[in-house]
């Protein structure tokens, strides 16, 4: 379609052509340049002196349209790369004109502004209608989002000070009470030996000293000590439930690693006689085993970012100090933030609470629902502290490569997205030392998982019924509950092919209705237990 000889000609056919009838005008009026488009008019800028800056944006349509800058001597020039109506374009910055010098060319501006130009030349979505929605920025909501939170929060916090004051005490952070947890802190320094003595079986298994049936019972012996060790020293002795649980969660940790080193070391060995046999190629082994299964790589491994043993890991060049001191000032400042909610709001929620199994049910929901918001905050910063801040400053200062620590768990459809994205750690090993090997042997994928959960549920509840000395299977039965979650939430999703349906069902029974509950079980079983005591 060749362009007109005069402005005027182009107007006159645009003015009684529509686009519904001529789908070329429709096309070729005015569009918006795509993004191959403007490659190629910024490549040709040297010859026709055309550039991306020459695109004047349409205020009626906020479309860049083809108004040509130009000097008198340009002026009459009407032309594009395309041949098209909008590609009527010119620039002077190759005569060296200055800003002041330009000028657009009046047969171009009257042809592009005219009143029978149409204003309205394809189908549009609103931005906030269903189709449009999720295809557009945004950035200011967000920010909306967050200021709103703000104001907020902060009305309720100085509303919350002026009614009730400021319930922080200091033995919140430090009592005399914490002296008498010693015994808790010696076992925690003590749990080295056993990756210790894991080690002296594996060397011991490599120079043939002992057999492998002899190497299997001593590494079960070896990890079923580190964690009835610790469980035996809460029992015995009464100390603070966050002593009890920080000494646990060391103890599950320093127990997976074991496992994690164990079974490697084992698929390692077994890798290796197959390939002295012939039966397996030598690519499938690691070539500097045994060799590097040394103590510098199993020490590194226990205070790596990880659950997964292996011999080498991808490294960084350097630790960026700087970097370093910024996280952990932003470590102390959620901490501290966790604390004020923590004493400030949920202390006082829970313990004018009562049992949520006992009493009047709309009391208990009533509690339940007001719980949540605080609990909530609270979960989200232990998430960021630990899971962000703390794992990424370990990492830092190891050098330790993959940081892949979470996944955008938040955008999770389904309880089983939830779980396989929120703590990589822990289904990495999941994977590796559960389900695969599961798998392999036979079992029912389903079964798999179900196995994999029961594990979970089993360290869940040593780490929150042993230093509260309750053991009511709040926890267990809690995690196990996921199971049929996973089934119905999938279901759903499957049913509705919505997003935000399984998103939003995900946030309510897991953080508004789950560990609210749990919390309020636990807070009153012990409560109910020192009172008895007592």
């Amino acid at each position: 379609m060749e362009i007109a000889d005069s402005p005027e000609a182009v107007a006159t056919a645009g003015a009684t052509t529509s686009p519904r009838a001529d789908p070329d005008l429709n096309q070729t009026l005015r569009r918006r340049p795509s993004a191959a488009t403007v490659a190629e008019f910024d490549s040709n800028a040297n010859q026709d002196g055309n550039s991306l800056n020459d695109l004047v944006r349409d205020p009626v349509s906020d479309d860049l349209v083809g108004a040509k800058i130009c000097d008198a001597g340009d002026a009459g020039r009407i032309g594009g790369s395309d041949g098209s109506a909008e590609s009527v374009n010119a620039v002077q910055d190759k005569k060296g004109l200055g800003e002041n010098d330009r000028a657009v060319d009046p047969s171009a501006a009257k042809f592009t502004y005219r009143p029978s130009v149409p204003a309205h030349r394809r189908v549009k979505e609103s931005p906030l209608s269903s189709d449009a929605i999720f295809r557009q920025s945004h950035a200011g909501l967000f920010n909306l989002c967050i200021v709103v939170l703000v104001a907020v929060n902060s009305r309720l916090i100085i509303e919350n000070l002026m009614k009730y004051g400021w319930l922080i005490k200091t033995g919140f952070w430090f009592s005399s009470r914490s002296l008498r947890d010693w015994p808790l802190l010696m076992c925690c320094l003590t749990l080295p030996i056993f990756p210790l003595a894991a080690f002296v079986v594996e060397k011991l298994a490599l120079q043939k000293c002992i057999s492998e049936a002899a190497v299997v019972s001593l590494h079960i012996v070896i990890t079923t000590t580190s964690i009835l060790y610790p469980v035996l020293v809460i029992l015995r002795c009464d100390s603070a439930v966050l002593s009890g649980v920080t000494l646990m969660l060391f103890a599950c940790i320093v127990w997976l690693k074991l496992v994690s080193f164990v079974h490697t070391n084992y698929d390692m060995r077994a890798l290796h006689k197959a390939v002295e046999k012939g039966d397996a190629t030598p690519s499938s082994l690691n070539t500097d085993y045994p060799h590097n299964n040394n103590l510098k790589s199993l020490a590194y491994f226990m205070v790596a970012p990880t659950l997964c043993y292996q011999t080498s890991y991808p490294r960084t060049a350097s630790v960026r100090k700087g970097w370093v001191f910024r996280q952990l000032v932003k470590l102390i400042i959620f901490t501290g933030v966790m604390g004020f909610i923590v004493e400030q709001y949920i202390n006082p929620i829970v313990k004018n609470s009562q049992h949520p199994l006992k009493g009047d049910w709309l009391y208990a929901i009533e509690r339940v629902l007001k719980l949540s918001v605080p609990n909530l905050y609270v979960w989200l910063c232990m998430f960021y502290c630990f899971f962000h801040l703390w794992l990424n400053i370990l990492a830092e200062l190891l050098c330790f490569g993959d940081r892949e620590f979470y996944k955008d768990w938040w955008n999770a459809q389904t309880v089983e997205e939830y779980w396989r994205m929120w703590n990589m750690p822990v289904h990495k090993w999941m994977v590796r030392h559960i389900y695969f090997p599961c798998i392999r042997h036979g079992v029912p994928k389903g079964v798999a998982i179900v196995i994999s959960f029961l594990v979970s549920a089993v360290f869940h509840e040593l780490c929150i019924a042993v230093p509260c000395h309750i053991f009511k299977l709040w926890a267990f039965i809690g995690i196990m509950l996921q199971v049929p979650l996973v089934l119905i939430t999938n279901f759903l999703q499957d049913k509705f092919r919505n997003s935000m349906v399984g998103n939003m069902i995900f946030w309510f029974i897991f953080c508004i209705l789950g560990q609210p509950m749990c919390l309020l079980l636990y807070y009153h079983d012990l409560m109910n237990r020192k009172g008895q005591l007592e």
